[in-house]
């Protein structure tokens, strides 16, 4: 089965000092028994400012080693503090330079798919502004074209403020209209049309993410039929980030998500 973990699974391990980057592709490798990470730029960003910088390219070929010798794939990148929209166009600047950043970090790492949010809050959402709307069909489709050079696909998850909306990323896909754009599909997870979210977003989406909520959902079987119709032929990605006891934990979920998916097949 095609799962990877997501390496905000172990943001608390991570901020505890137990773990860093190299230690998340010894764990998904040998404990896990995985191939294929799902990486995460909080491992090696400085959350001093709010806009993250990134670790400098020697650090980035360091990781990309450290892939290689283990035989392992980045099958997503997910890039938190370079989100397109931000009301001042000071700040929106400095995190389209961050972004240029982290996507020759992605190109180095090799990712096959690369996660950049929207922008907007992590709780509250609302259709977009047509100023916002313009900027970001713009930007996805640079990111897009620059994805489609590298051999990678680009795009939001719906994870802060109209990204939350199905509808306003089903209408952004077909205006930036790229074969390089798409989602990573954090299942179930958004503010409006919540059963039917899923399938509106299913044929852009290139990525998912499960969580433990998703896990037990009495729907989730039906969920991953429906993605399947759709053509999803992607990674089943677990984004769970337990209170304790990660490794564990790690495991059920791991457990739960292969008995949804071999249900559902």
């Amino acid at each position: 089965m095609k799962i990877s973990i997501g390496g905000y699974s172990f943001h608390n391990t991570f901020m505890e000092g137990k773990m860093d980057v190299f230690g998340y592709l010894e764990t998904v490798k040998y404990r896990y028994r995985m191939d294929s990470v799902d990486l995460w730029n909080g491992f090696f960003i400085d959350r001093s400012t709010p806009i993250y910088q990134l670790a400098d390219k020697s650090y980035i070929r360091k990781i990309k080693e450290a892939l290689d010798e283990k035989e392992m794939n980045v099958v997503n990148f997910a890039i938190d503090g370079a989100h397109l929209w931000d009301p001042d166009p000071e700040v929106r600047q400095k995190l389209y330079e961050n972004a240029l950043v982290h996507l020759e970090a992605a190109e180095i790492l090799g990712a096959e798919t690369v996660r950049i949010d929207t922008g907007g809050s992590y709780k509250e959402s609302e259709p977009m502004t047509e100023e916002q709307f313009e900027y970001m069909v713009t930007r996805y489709q640079e990111y897009a074209k620059r994805a489609a050079d590298g051999g990678y696909k680009i795009g939001p998850e719906n994870h802060m403020g109209a990204s939350l909306l199905p509808r306003e990323m089903k209408r952004l896909a077909e205006a930036v209209n790229h074969q390089a754009f798409g989602f990573l599909l954090h299942i179930g997870r958004w503010k409006a049309d919540e059963m039917q979210g899923d399938d509106l977003v299913a044929p852009w989406t290139f990525h998912t993410h499960f969580d433990a909520k998703t896990a037990v959902d009495p729907l989730a079987v039906e969920k991953i039929r429906s993605l399947l119709t759709a053509g999803y032929e992607g990674y089943w990605g677990v984004e769970y980030n337990a209170p304790g006891n990660q490794y564990v934990e790690m495991e059920w979920i791991i457990a739960a998500v292969k008995r949804i998916l071999s249900d559902a097949v």
